[in-house]
C-alpha cells in the first residue's frame, strides 16, 4: 500500500475514526515508521483501546525502542488502566528521559497508585533526573488524594525539593502546593492562603484553588469573600470557580444569588455544574423545583446528572423519581450502579413492593444482581416494602457482605420484631461493626425488650469496640429502659452523657412515662422536650394525655390551651393503601377520600360484626365522650383496611397499609382482631416499624 494510504490512517486518528482505524491499519502496518506507530499508540491512549495498542506493541521490533516510541507505550498502557505493563515497558528501556519519568509518575496518580507515584518520583531524584512542572504537579496531585497524615507528611518533602531546585515560583506548581496543603492538612488552609499571597503571579486556577481550599476545611466566609475578589479584579472564572463556591453557599439565598450568576455567565448550562446545583438545593432542602429548573437548563446530560436529579426527588416525591428514572432509559442512558440503587431507594417509600419489584427485574437483566451497592438498596427497599423474607434471600445470596450490607439486614430484623435474628446476625458478623450497627442491633433489643441483651452490647460498644455512643445509641438505650419501665435508670442515663440530650430521647422517655402513668418525670421530660422543639405537636399532645390518664383535667387542658396559643397544630394521621397501581389516602375522621361514606358505612359494619364475633372493644383511654369514641373508631388504618377488603382480588391474602404516626393501641387490637376474623395477614408500617398480624398475632408482641 502507498504512503498515502498510511497518511489516510493518521487523518482518520486526528479526527477519532476509532472503527475505521482499527479495520485498516492492519493492511498498511508493515510500512509504519516509528512516528506512524507513535500517532497510533497516541490514537489507542485517548480512547483507552487496550487490546488493539496491544496488538500494535506486538508489532514493533524487541527493545530498545526509541525512547520517544517508548514513552508512547508507558502513557497508552497507563490510560488504559494497565499500570503494571506501563512499569514493565518503563523497566526495560535502558535509557529514560524527563518525559519516560514523568508519564510514568502521572499514570501512577491517574490510576489511584499513590505509593508507587510517590515512589517513582523518589527513585527519579535519586537517577539525577530533575522533575519538571508537569512532575511536581503530578506527585502533588497524588499527596493531595492520600490521607491527611501520608498525604501530608510527602507532601511537605515534595515542596523542599520544589524549593530547593527553584520551582517555588512556578504557577502551576504553587497551585499543586496549595491544594496539597488544604487537603491534607486541618489547617492546611493557612498554609495555602499563604503560599497563594506571597505567588508572584495567580491565574484562574490559583483562585479556585483556594476557593475550593477554604470550602473543604469550612471556611465558608473565606471561600465567598475570595470569590467576591475575583468578581471585582475582574479576573477569569470558569466552572470550577463555581464549583469551588458552592459547597460555602450554606443558605438557600447564597444558593440563589450563585445560581443567578451562574446564569447569567451561561456556566449553568454545563452538565456538571447544573448536577451540583441540584445537589444543592436538595441538601439545603430547597424548593424540589429549583432543582429540576436547573437540571433541565443544562445544555448536555449525562449518567451523573441524570443520577444528580433522581437522587433530589428520592426523598420528597419518590414517584416523580421513579418517572424521571424511566425518562433517562428512554433518552437512551445506561444506568449504573448508582443510578440503580438510587431509584431503588425510592421505591422503598413505596406503599408495595410493586415498584421495587420492576426494578430488581431490570436489574437482573443488566447484570447488577452481584453489585454490593444494588444488593444493599434492595435489601432496603424490600425490608421498608414489607417483605422481609425477599430482603432475607438477597442478603443470603451475597457472596462477600460488606459493612453496609450487614448493617442493612440487622436493621431489616429489626424493624420486622425479629429482635433474635437480628442479634444473631450481629453475632455472626464478619466484619468490625460500626457506630450504625450498634444502633441497629440496639433498636433490635428496644423492639423485643431484650434489656440484659442491649446492656451488654452497650458496655462491649465502648469497651471492646472502642466507639462512643452518640445520642442516637443513648435513645436506643432510653428507648429500651422505658418501654419496660426503668424510667428512673433511664433518666440516670441521660444525666451521665456528656452531650446534651436531643428531641428524640425527651420524646421517649415522656412516651414511656405516660404508659406507665409518671406524672412527675413525665412532666420534666415534656418542659425538657418543649425547650428544645416548641413547634412540635407531639410533645403538647403526649403531655395532655399524660395528664388526662391520670386525671389531672385542668392540667391537660391548659397544655391544649398552650398550643392553640402557640399555633402548634397537631399531625394529621395519614395512612395509605395501594388497590390497582393507584394510592389511597385516608385520614383519621374520614377525610380526603371520594367513597368515604361508603367506606365509613362498610367499616361500622365491620366493627360491629368484631364485636359480635370476637369481643372487640374500643380502647379510648383518652376519650371521654361518644363522640371521642366515633372518632377513634374512623381512624385512617381502619379505613384504609376496610377498603383493601372492598377491593380484594380473588386469591389475595395479604393487605398492605402505611402510616404517617405510630399506631394507636386501639387500632392495633382491631387489627390483630380482624386478622383472625378474615383470616388475612395484615402488614401495617408506622413510623417505628413493621407489624405482621396473623391469626390474632402481631409479631410485635404487642411491644411496640
Amino acid at each position: 500500500m502507498s504512503s498515502a494510504s498510511i497518511n489516510e490512517i493518521i487523518r482518520l486518528c486526528n479526527s477519532n475514526q476509532i472503527q475505521k482505524v482499527i479495520s485498516l491499519t492492519p493492511t498498511v502496518l508493515h510500512n509504519f515508521g516509528p512516528n506512524a506507530f507513535a500517532t497510533l499508540l497516541h490514537f489507542c491512549a485517548r480512547n483507552h483501546l487496550l487490546t488493539f495498542g496491544q496488538s500494535l506493541h506486538r508489532q514493533l521490533p524487541p527493545m530498545p525502542l526509541p525512547a520517544f516510541l517508548s514513552n508512547h507505550l508507558v502513557n497508552m498502557y497507563s490510560k488504559c488502566s494497565r499500570p503494571d505493563l506501563a512499569r514493565h515497558v518503563f523497566d526495560e528501556m535502558p535509557i529514560k528521559n524527563l518525559v519516560s519519568w514523568t508519564t510514568l509518575l502521572t499514570g501512577f496518580n491517574q490510576n489511584g497508585l499513590h505509593d508507587d507515584c510517590f515512589r517513582v518520583f523518589v527513585e527519579m531524584i535519586r537517577s539525577n533526573c530533575v522533575p519538571n512542572d508537569f512532575g511536581f504537579v503530578g506527585v502533588l496531585s497524588s499527596c493531595s488524594k492520600r490521607s491527611f497524615s501520608c498525604g501530608g507528611r510527602q507532601g511537605r518533602q515534595v515542596h523542599g525539593v520544589v524549593c530547593k531546585i527553584g520551582f517555588a515560583d512556578d504557577v502551576y506548581v504553587g497551585n499543586g502546593l496549595i491544594s496539597m496543603y488544604c487537603r491534607c492538612y486541618d489547617d492546611g488552609d493557612e498554609q495555602g492562603w499563604l503560599l497563594f499571597r506571597t505567588m508572584k503571579w495567580q491565574n484562574s486556577i490559583s483562585w479556585n484553588s483556594m476557593i475550593n481550599g477554604f470550602s473543604m476545611n469550612g471556611r465558608f466566609g473565606h471561600s465567598i469573600k475570595l470569590f467576591a475578589c475575583m468578581l471585582r479584579n475582574k479576573i477569569d472564572m470558569d466552572r470550577a470557580t463555581i464549583l469551588g463556591v458552592l459547597p460555602s453557599c450554606s443558605s438557600l439565598k447564597s444558593c440563589w444569588q450563585l445560581h443567578g450568576f451562574a446564569i447569567k455567565t451561561n456556566f449553568v448550562s454545563e452538565v456538571e455544574v447544573a448536577t451540583a446545583f441540584v445537589k444543592a438545593y436538595s441538601a439545603s432542602s430547597g424548593d424540589i423545583r429549583d432543582c429540576y429548573r436547573v437540571f433541565s437548563d443544562a445544555r448536555d446530560h449525562d449518567t451523573m446528572s441524570w443520577t444528580g436529579i433522581i437522587t433530589s426527588f428520592a426523598d420528597r416525591d419518590p414517584e416523580k423519581a421513579i418517572l424521571l428514572f424511566h425518562r433517562f432509559r428512554s433518552e437512551g442512558f445506561v444506568p449504573d450502579r448508582h443510578t440503580f440503587s438510587i431509584a431503588v431507594k425510592a421505591c422503598s417509600t413505596m406503599t408495595t413492593e410493586r415498584y421495587g419489584s420492576a426494578l430488581h427485574s431490570l436489574i437482573l437483566k443488566s447484570g447488577f444482581e452481584n453489585d454490593m451497592v444494588v444488593s444493599n438498596a434492595l435489601i432496603h427497599a424490600y425490608s421498608r416494602c414489607g417483605n422481609i423474607n425477599l430482603a432475607e434471600s438477597i442478603f443470603r445470596r451475597c457472596s462477600d457482605p460488606g459493612l453496609v450490607t450487614w448493617n442493612s439486614m440487622i436493621k431489616a430484623y429489626a424493624m420486622h420484631g425479629r429482635g433474635e435474628e437480628s442479634l444473631k446476625l450481629f453475632s455472626t458478623m464478619k466484619t468490625a461493626p460500626d457506630s450504625t450497627t450498634f444502633v441497629a442491633v440496639l433498636s433490635a433489643c428496644s423492639h423485643k425488650g431484650l434489656i440484659s441483651e442491649a446492656r451488654e452490647i452497650f458496655k462491649s460498644m465502648k469497651d471492646i469496640h472502642k466507639i462512643s455512643p452518640d445520642t442516637t445509641h443513648y435513645a436506643c438505650m432510653v428507648d429500651v429502659l422505658s418501654r419496660v419501665g426503668l424510667l428512673r435508670e433511664a433518666k440516670e442515663l441521660i444525666d451521665e452523657m456528656t452531650t446534651e440530650p436531643d428531641s428524640v430521647i425527651w420524646s421517649t422517655l415522656l412516651g414511656a412515662c405516660r404508659k406507665h402513668g409518671e406524672v412527675v418525670l413525665g412532666e420534666y421530660a415534656g418542659q425538657k422536650l418543649m425547650e428544645i422543639q416548641p413547634e412540635n405537636s407531639a410533645g403538647y399532645v403526649m403531655m395532655s394525655n399524660l395528664y388526662r390518664e391520670g386525671g389531672s383535667l385542668d392540667s391537660a387542658a391548659f397544655v391544649r390551651k398552650d398550643m392553640k396559643e402557640y399555633g402548634v397544630k397537631k399531625t394529621p394521621g395519614l395512612s395509605w393503601i395501594e388497590i390497582g397501581n393507584h394510592v389511597h389516602e385516608f385520614a383519621s375522621g374520614g377525610r380526603r377520600h371520594s367513597r368515604i361514606e361508603e367506606v365509613s358505612a362498610v367499616l361500622k359494619v365491620f366493627v360491629g360484626k368484631l364485636k359480635k364475633e370476637k369481643g372487640y372493644v374500643t380502647a379510648t383511654a383518652a376519650a371521654a365522650t361518644e363522640e371521642d369514641e366515633e372518632r377513634v373508631l374512623m381512624h385512617g388504618e381502619k379505613l384504609a383496611f376496610v377498603f383493601g377488603m372492598m377491593n380484594r382480588r380473588s386469591g389475595e391474602n395479604c393487605i398492605r397499609i402505611m402510616k404517617n404516626i405510630r399506631t394507636c393501641v386501639d387500632c392495633h387490637c382491631f387489627m390483630k382482631l380482624a386478622s383472625k376474623l378474615t383470616g388475612l395477614e395484615i402488614v401495617l408500617r408506622d413510623t417505628n416499624r413493621f407489624h405482621h398480624f396473623r391469626d390474632e398475632v402481631c409479631s410485635c408482641g404487642d411491644y411496640w
